[in-house]
Order: C-alpha cells, then structure tokens, then sequence
C-alpha cells in the first residue's frame, strides 16, 4: 500500500467515524424536535467528504461503493438544497429529515459492510456477505432507521430552534 492510499484511507475513515457520530447528535435532535443547525451542518459536510473521498482511491473499474456514493451525494444534494435554499420551509422540513436521514444510514450500512469484512468474528459468520448473518444484520439496521427517521420527520420542527 502506498503511502498516498494509507493516508487517504485513514482521512476517509476518520471522517466516516465523525460524520456517523454526528449523525446520531443530528438524528436525537430531529428526534426532540431540535433544530441543531451547527451540528447539521458539520454532519452534511462531513458525510459529503466520505462520500467525495471513498473516490480518492485508485481502481480500474466501478464498483458497488462507487455506485452507493453517488447516491450518498444525490442524497445530501437534496438535504442541503432542503436545509440551506428552502430553509425547511412547507414540505422541505420532511424532505431535509428524509434525505439526512437517509444519508446517514448509507453511511451506517457502509460501516456494516466493513464490520463484516474487517472484524474477524463478523467475517467468519459471513465471509461472503451473503450469508444470513449479515442479511439479517442489515435487514436489522434497515428497519430501525426506517422507525427512527419516521419518528424524525413526524417530531421534528424548525421554529424549535436551538443552536448547540
């Protein structure tokens, strides 16, 4: 591994951790109904530059991460035109939620995959990925952040604004 692949997959990495924890801070505010627009903020960026530099790598060909980050970027095109040109106005409130939700669970499923191809334990009960184990592991994660992010966009509310 070279040295530009080793320092680009640490930057990827360490910005994928923050941009999940983040995701969570944003997700327990739209859950209270918070408006947390320094932490939305840092979480859109943050997911936009995992997504931007999981393209940083070299490859000879399209792979199912290439195609996953274009939709990541479709996403968060989305929320960011909801959150910063509507300004969640009417039914850009639900859309914003929907797609940074979204956002942030393509991220997850993307650290699901991972946990499986890295973590010896999870590798060895689906060194394939398609194996039950993981197919359940994701179905899992797939049903609760479709529960989560319907509980989001129904409590959350912009005039509930609290900058922290």
């Amino acid at each position: 591994m070279t040295a530009y692949v080793t320092t680009v997959l640490v930057a990827h990495v360490a910005v994928s951790l923050v941009a999940l924890a983040l995701g969570f801070v944003v997700t327990a505010g739209f859950l209270r109904g918070h408006s947390l627009d320094r932490w939305n903020a840092w979480f859109l960026g943050t997911t936009i530059v995992t997504s931007l530099s999981g393209y940083l790598f070299p490859v000879d060909r399209v792979l199912p991460s290439h195609i996953l980050g274009v939709i990541s970027l479709v996403v968060l095109a989305v929320a960011v035109d909801a959150r910063f040109r509507h300004s969640l106005a009417g039914w850009w409130r639900p859309t914003y939620v929907a797609s940074a939700m979204a956002a942030f669970y393509l991220n997850f499923f993307v650290l699901v995959v991972q946990a499986f191809l890295k973590v010896p334990t999870l590798h060895a009960l689906a060194p394939t990925q398609a194996e039950l184990p993981f197919a359940l592991t994701q179905l899992l994660v797939l049903v609760a952040f479709a529960t989560v992010g319907t509980l989001a966009t129904l409590r959350f509310r912009p005039t509930q604004t609290v900058t922290a």
